[in-house]
């Protein structure tokens, strides 16, 4: 009987390191960083300059790998003498693996941007609010325990365009930019 109750114990206690030294689960994630985006929403052929954001997200409980997620991201600057202000709210879904230390994920985001009125070329009035997209991916490299810095990269559409004079329809100018690049590096906080 006392041999019994040994391997019990034994058993017990193998079991409580073996699960202190498996990675933890995070079930939230919060993240904020610096964004880059690749072109100015009025940057025609010639005219094209990059602009400087911020990029904000939270992320929800991992289920297989899945994981919903909420992205919001502000871009400001000028091209061309026309203030550019735009900001994106977008939702979807993260699929992510870890390799080692790392986790790599991918992620599809689909939302609404919105810029300042007159954003077009030449100061003209634009659509302010339009559907906008990010397929990408990036990776998690841990900093501490419940830390992890973001290196992230994607492929933004955005479908604005100019205004008629005397309508509320857009039209299409030749070489106005809808894709984008878009890179984001900040701080992962895990709980």
């Amino acid at each position: 009987m006392p041999s019994r109750l040994f391997y019990l114990a034994l058993m017990l206690s193998l079991s409580a390191v073996v699960y202190a030294e498996s990675p933890t689960q995070e079930r939230y994630q919060v993240y904020g960083g610096y964004s880059y985006l690749s072109n100015s929403f009025n940057g025609v052929p010639g005219a094209k300059q990059g602009l400087s954001g911020w990029d904000a997200a939270g992320e929800f409980p991992e289920y297989h790998g899945v994981r919903f997620a909420l992205d919001t991201c502000g871009y400001n600057g000028t091209n061309k003498g026309v203030p550019q202000d735009a900001m994106f709210i977008l939702a979807g879904a993260q699929f992510g693996r870890r390799f080692g230390r790392e986790k790599a994920f991918l992620e599809g985001l689909a939302g609404n941007g919105n810029l300042n009125q007159n954003w077009a070329p030449g100061g003209v009035r634009g659509e302010v609010n339009a559907f906008s997209a990010v397929l990408g991916g990036g990776v998690d490299t841990p900093l501490s325990r419940h830390i992890a810095f973001r290196v992230e990269g994607g492929y933004m559409h955005t479908s604005f365009n100019p205004i008629g004079a005397n309508t509320l329809i857009g039209y299409q100018i030749p070489g106005l930019p809808h894709s984008f690049g878009r890179l984001t590096s900040g701080i992962v906080w895990r709980f």
